[in-house]
């Protein structure tokens, strides 16, 4: 008898466990773009980041992801730790919907909220409905999880032997540990708290009080998701982490002093607005977060000056010209779905400023002919190369992962992004090699062709440096289309222009064959460099316009 309930309340752990991964992918999937650019917009101070955290994890009924996820922008460097320290302690809110919507009972409902959620994911082609249908799927076999385990502890309650094993449950410190233990375990603290409500729905606890404590270590356990996904960080990352795992700490031990000195009162006023034990659980869950937030946040600052000291000193900067070296992405950098394709985007902003030094150093050898910056530009192709082929490897790999919609879309058009900026990087390199050529032969260029290739190099660089700056702007692009566009049309006119009077030189034997043979195929290049700018934007700009028509 003991053993069937033990399995069917494992059974029922399994389907909540499920039900609560499903809806928190599919959110993060269907909306996730939108939620990382709300999270971004909106937490300029503290109470705002508090209310967006609070919404936040309230939707993807999850504060260890929206934590993880606030300690990934924190690492990419999207938020600072003072914007992520209000995220997180709105996101200690949000966490306590889930108990609220068990304590209400649905699971009734259950299977028609599965068979809603199907057949979306079934007949609807629109990949966006089909997560959304994803999400409503999760919901019922969340429900349908609480139903199992609901039924299973009333059997067990039925045994006596649990109730008696509980009744020995007297020691809040051991309470505390409890929750911690568990939550740690599943990494869910509103998994825990469901647990709790339904055991104290059937009466398994003599005291209810007991269940308060068991929440305060919930709170802390919750924390173990983000200490995790903080370990492969910098040190903000880690610093993010920590503040989750402080202000639970703080909370806790302040609301353990309240619990202990005044228990009577606080159970008191608890039990006068819950209409059972469940809803006892859920409110008190909800009220001790609350006051909590309310009582920190004025702290916020002081939380954060205290990582500082736990975790001191600077990360080792990877500068964007050190060679063969990641610095957003790959096996040593924390990865977090939400934020991967804006890891990746800043790698392909070092990229592109690698190109753009590198075109700068190769033009400058082809008029001084410095043998030093020749060789370098050869070494910096090398790293343009290998970042080329990690960043393309990089995105091959996150396209398999769980990443939202949008970012996905977006994949496509990176591929395109990061090719440009490598053939970007091999005209420099042509460059170069026309400079050796230059320096073999002896060849002399006149003052107009150099002030010709100056004119055009000058414009070639307001081209890079708009693409560049494209690259990680949100929003729309369509002035900075035009821009670039126009001096595209520019860079044309100027490359058949100066192609003529390359031809009138020749002829008017003010420059030898040979010089004129390099300065032609010099401003080719440049002219096809500034299509691949062109395309950078292209790319983008097609990008944002897919969004925007979802």
């Amino acid at each position: 008898m003991i053993l069937n309930s033990v399995i069917s309340l494992a059974g029922g752990l399994g389907l909540f466990l499920l039900g609560m991964n499903l809806m928190s992918d599919g959110i993060e999937k269907a909306a996730g773009a939108k939620l990382r650019s709300i999270l971004e917009m909106f937490t300029t101070n503290r109470v705002m980041g508090m209310i967006v955290g609070c919404i936040f994890t309230g939707i993807i009924q999850s504060s260890s992801a929206c934590t993880a996820m606030v300690v990934s922008f924190v690492n990419s460097g999207l938020m600072n730790l003072y914007q992520a320290a209000g995220v997180i302690f709105g996101s200690n809110i949000g966490t306590t919907i889930t108990g609220q919507l068990v304590s209400f009972n649905l699971s009734a409902y259950a299977p028609i909220i599965l068979l809603f959620g199907v057949l979306l994911t079934m007949f609807s082609k629109n990949l966006t409905v089909k997560k959304i249908g994803d999400v409503i799927i999760g919901f019922g076999v969340l429900f349908m999880g609480i139903k199992a385990m609901s039924s299973s502890m009333t059997a067990l309650n039925d045994t006596g032997r649990i109730t008696e094993i509980l009744m020995g449950l007297k020691n809040p410190l051991y309470a505390i540990v409890i929750g911690l233990a568990v939550t740690a375990v599943v990494q869910s603290s509103s998994v825990t708290v469901s647990i709790v409500l339904l055991m104290a729905q059937q009466h398994l606890f003599v005291d209810t009080n007991i269940c308060l404590y068991i929440i305060l270590g919930c709170n802390i356990g919750a924390c173990t998701t983000a200490l995790i996904a903080s370990l492969a960080g910098k040190k903000d990352a880690k610093r993010a982490a920590l503040i989750h795992l402080l202000f639970n700490i703080i909370g806790t031990i302040i609301m353990f002093i309240i619990l202990k000195i005044a228990m009577d009162p606080v159970s008191g006023m608890l039990h006068r607005i819950s209409s059972d034990e469940g809803r006892f659980v859920a409110n008190a869950h909800t009220i001790f977060k609350v006051f909590q937030v309310i009582v920190l946040l004025p702290f916020s600052t002081l939380i954060v000056k205290m990582t500082y000291l736990i975790v001191p000193g600077k990360d080792q900067k990877v500068g964007y010209h050190e060679a063969f070296q990641l610095q957003y992405i790959g096996d040593k950098v924390l990865f977090n779905p939400s934020t991967a394709v804006v890891d990746g985007m800043k790698e392909l902003e070092r990229m592109a400023s690698l190109a753009y030094d590198n075109l700068n150093r190769s033009m400058n050898a082809l008029i001084t002919l410095d043998e030093d910056d020749i060789n370098q530009v050869y070494e910096v192709e090398k790293n343009i190369d290998f970042l080329n082929n990690s960043i393309t490897h990089y995105f091959v790999k996150i396209n398999q992962s769980t990443l939202p919609i949008e970012d996905l879309k977006e994949l496509g058009s990176l591929f395109h992004v990061a090719n440009d900026i490598e053939r970007i990087g091999d005209h420099a390199e042509n460059i170069a090699d026309m400079a050796m050529r230059r320096k073999a032969l002896g060849v002399a260029f006149s003052e107009d062709a150099q002030s010709e290739l100056a004119q055009m190099m000058a414009s070639v660089d307001a081209m890079i440096e708009k693409a560049i700056k494209c690259i990680l702007s949100s929003g729309d692009k369509t002035k900075l289309m035009m821009e670039i566009s126009e001096l595209e049309g520019k860079i044309d006119s100027m490359e058949k222009q100066f192609q003529q009077h390359h031809i009138d030189r020749l002829t008017k034997q003010q420059c030898t064959a040979e010089a004129g043979m390099i300065f032609s195929d010099v401003i080719s290049g440049l002219e096809r460099v500034s299509d691949h700018a062109l395309n950078i934007v292209r790319y983008l700009q097609r990008r944002d316009l897919a969004e925007l028509t979802e």
